[in-house]
């Protein structure tokens, strides 16, 4: 009775970056994949270095065999998928090294992947690494960074509030 008469508590939920490196905007992203928003919403970072963080706590849903994609549940439900570069499947995992494995607990600033950002600069058709929110229609709002450099497991990438 209380929900309904005082409303729905939302939940907000702060996402720091997960890696260093200058912010792209989604639209941005040159895959239309990520650019149109056909997976949810949020902000890529071009990396200028080769380690991924956790951004929430929260626990590894998806690890691709590849090492290249992995998906994060928050504790409150928000679900993230952090895709290192663009064509990066392609490389099948050369170049990537997994530190998690899938149903594993994680908080905020655990190391996730690390990469050879020279290697992935030379192989992949960019490094861009889109940070997509893919349970989106829970999202009543969304506040992206303006900052114009991130540092991994420091810098706020986004404030989402959750329905």
């Amino acid at each position: 009775m209380f929900k309904n008469l005082f409303g729905k508590k939302e939940t907000i939920e702060t996402l720091l970056a997960p890696l260093t490196g200058k912010l792209v905007n989604m639209e941005d992203v040159p895959d239309e994949m990520f650019s149109k928003k056909l997976l949810g919403d949020g902000l890529a970072i071009e990396p200028m270095e080769g380690t991924v963080v956790a951004p929430v706590d929260g626990e590894v849903v998806q690890f691709s065999d590849t090492k290249h994609a992995v998906g994060i549940q928050s504790k409150n439900g928000l679900e993230l998928l952090i895709h290192i570069g663009l064509e990066t499947v392609a490389l099948k995992g050369e170049g990537f090294e997994g530190h998690v494995s899938q149903g594993e607990k994680v908080k905020a600033g655990d190391k996730l992947v690390t990469f050879d950002l020279p290697f992935i600069k030379e192989k992949a058709d960019s490094i861009i690494s889109p940070i997509v929110i893919t349970n989106f229609v829970e999202v009543e709002s969304l506040k992206k960074s303006e900052e114009t450099n991130l540092v991994a497991g420091e810098s706020t990438l986004m404030t989402v509030s959750k329905k």
